[in-house]
């Protein structure tokens, strides 16, 4: 595997780490992190099959696309850029990226949306291969399932949150994962639920705006990154999973932990948004903080409809699975060197 440098702006995220079986190319960022520059084209030239992400900055990958090659190539990424901006820069990038779409021979996909929209784009159904993209959910579910009452008691007391319910909120600290509706939305199911407690799990640019809004707001607990025991600790002790911006991977934490996730309409999500299944093991409101919060509500009143969410999330969380996800991935490889 050869991989790159992360920008600084990535790093501030603090999960990057590097591959002991991989080998970390020379990475050289340019025009403000606009253009990268990360060759590897003579390492790759006796490979039968090379797998790069379609991103408009990797100018590397550009060559293969539109040179000579002896190997099969393929792309691994969302179909589109689910964030893109709809200014005229932004469009003009994605109508860059499209350009690519159709140079392949395979496509690996995130999840079942992104291979919607490189099938709209005029690609074969037959040569798109659906990833299911995920984390290692087992373990987390083995670190979940181990968690003791007394354990529970012991992060509630920690926190000095008593007996109330506990809206989580778990992931990256960054302006897209809209924070500031967070902290809204808590404000208001604190008046409607007095003993409700809001607790955020991350790290990233924005952790000063949380460290300083815990010092304003007596509901809100704010813990950093937490991972494997101590991170199941805090997902067992929740009723609710709370992101109204971006949805990525952390859902498979709830859905590990049997937590309903809780999110809006904001149009900025990851792929991975695709599992959430309407009123199964989740909610997608409309944008609005009015809809967010009687949801939210609902389910921390509603001990049947919580119980039925419940059993959707642990439904979810056996079939997406970093070990499903591998063996896509393996059929995929072999189908790509077979056709």
């Amino acid at each position: 595997m050869l991989y790159g440098k992360a920008t600084l702006g990535e790093q501030t995220k603090r999960d990057t780490v590097d591959i002991a079986w991989g080998e970390k190319l020379f990475t050289r960022y340019l025009l403000g992190n606009r253009i990268c520059w990360q060759p590897f084209i003579s390492k790759v030239q006796n490979a039968d099959l090379v797998i790069v992400t379609q991103e408009n900055k990797l100018i590397c990958n550009l060559w293969p696309l539109f040179g000579c090659r002896k190997y099969k190539l393929a792309f691994w990424g969302h179909g589109k850029n689910l964030q893109a901006l709809p200014t005229f820069r932004g469009k003009l990038k994605e109508q860059l990226k499209f350009l690519t779409t159709n140079r392949v021979d395979w496509w690996f996909v995130y999840s079942n949306l992104g291979g919607q929209f490189v099938h709209q784009l005029g690609f074969s159904k037959d040569k798109i291969t659906n990833l299911e993209n995920s984390l290692d959910t087992l373990s987390l579910k083995t670190f979940c399932n181990a968690v003791t009452s007394a354990e529970i008691e012991s992060v509630r007391s920690a926190l000095d949150i008593g007996s109330g319910q506990i809206g989580l909120y778990i992931g990256s600290l960054y302006k897209d994962k809209r924070l500031e509706f967070l902290l809204s939305a808590g404000q208001l199911l604190v008046q409607k639920i007095p003993d409700f407690r809001l607790v955020v799990i991350g790290d990233g640019p924005q952790r000063g705006f949380i460290e300083n809004a815990q010092i304003q707001y007596p509901w809100l607990r704010y813990v950093g990154r937490q991972v494997e025991h101590h991170k199941a600790q805090y997902l067992k002790t929740a009723s609710v999973l709370l992101n109204p911006g971006l949805v990525g991977l952390s859902i498979l934490d709830g859905f590990a932990a049997g937590i309903p996730i809780v999110t809006t309409d904001c149009g900025l999500h990851s792929p991975e948004i695709d599992y959430l299944r309407q009123g199964e093991n989740g909610y997608m409101t409309a944008n609005s903080l009015e809809d967010y919060v009687q949801t939210v509500e609902r389910i921390l009143t509603d001990s049947a409809l919580a119980s039925r969410l419940q059993k959707g999330c642990l439904e979810a969380s056996n079939h997406y699975t970093i070990e499903n996800m591998a063996e896509n991935f393996r059929a995929g490889i072999l189908k790509v060197l077979a056709n």
